[in-house]
């Protein structure tokens, strides 16, 4: 018998057609998105136990920041200075919703130094622009500082801001006048010794006896500790102080609250990137040490 040949390949004018990328994109999402629903589930579970159970321990009444590293942030994505100072605002935001979550009554940040002037003009509107949006985002009727009833001060020489600036700060600081739970002072523009300076004027000016130049009157002036004292008694005093960006430096933040065994710790986490992993190693240091401070109280009763 001959060899059969094989029949011809069936030919057809219809095209077999692959699937473009969009469907096999849309594909992936439809599939990947129930998988990443669950796991921001379990991540959020997991970071409200977490708190929870530090939240049992000692917690600090004051934590300081400074938040250093916008630029450096901005320009190690090759991005815009604008969007570094951007990702700085919402870290903060960040950032409080944790103190808050921890019940940490009392939150500093250096927001802008005085001699932060010498900067370009338009760095300067830009954070300027972007402090006063983001302040305003927080204070709004119903947000994050009423829900929380957290009181905003905003501390140092008001009078070198633009008219528009300094009126909306201060519309800010009395629509949240009467919230009890705690307090945000927004230092800027800022130094720390223009601070002291300003408390020492303001004893002399109530009573010009020298002998009213006490370390206990003056320090009972400085503003971040008058905005304090309100909200817990002592929580004028740093407990911790946390610079970002592995500066070692303190920049003329607040050294003379600092000056009472505050914890200072430089990370090298540019603020934009900065929140629960950079904190949490902190805040466990700090319960240590007031356990064993604890522990060492005891014994010597």
């Amino acid at each position: 018998m001959g060899k059969r040949n094989k029949p011809p390949p069936i030919k057809t004018d219809v095209p077999t057609a692959a699937p473009d990328d969009g469907e096999v994109r849309g594909a992936t999402r439809a599939l990947l998105w129930p998988i990443s629903a669950l796991l921001h589930s379990i991540h959020t579970l997991l970071t409200t136990l977490l708190l929870s159970v530090i939240a049992l321990g000692p917690m600090p009444t004051h934590i300081g920041f400074v938040m250093d590293g916008n630029r450096r942030y901005a320009r190690s994505h090759g991005q815009r200075i604008a969007r570094g100072h951007e990702k700085g605002s919402e870290s903060l935001k960040r950032t409080l919703r944790i103190c808050l979550r921890l019940n940490i009554p009392i939150v500093s940040v250096y927001a802008f130094a005085i001699d932060n002037f010498r900067r370009s003009p338009e760095e300067v509107d830009t954070l300027m622009r972007l402090a006063t949006e983001s302040l305003a985002e927080i204070c709004r009727e119903g947000g994050f500082l009423q829900q929380h009833s957290i009181r905003l001060r905003c501390i140092g020489r008001m009078e070198l801001l633009k008219p528009d600036m300094q009126k909306a700060l201060q519309e800010m600081e009395a629509a949240t006048a009467g919230n009890k739970n705690g307090v945000l002072n927004v230092c800027g523009p800022y130094a720390s010794r223009d601070e002291i300076t300003t408390a020492v004027r303001d004893t002399l000016a109530s009573n010009p006896s020298p002998k009213a130049i006490t370390p206990e009157a003056v320090f009972g002036r400085l503003q971040s500790v008058s905005a304090a004292e309100d909200i817990a008694a002592g929580g004028g005093a740093l407990d911790i102080l946390i610079r970002t960006s592995d500066t070692k430096r303190l920049s003329d933040f607040m050294l003379w609250q600092a000056d009472r065994g505050a914890q200072v710790h430089f990370v090298k986490t540019y603020w934009p990137d900065f929140g629960l992993t950079d904190l949490l190693p902190i805040l466990l240091g700090w319960q240590q040490r007031e356990w064993l401070r604890g522990e060492r109280h005891e014994g010597w009763e």
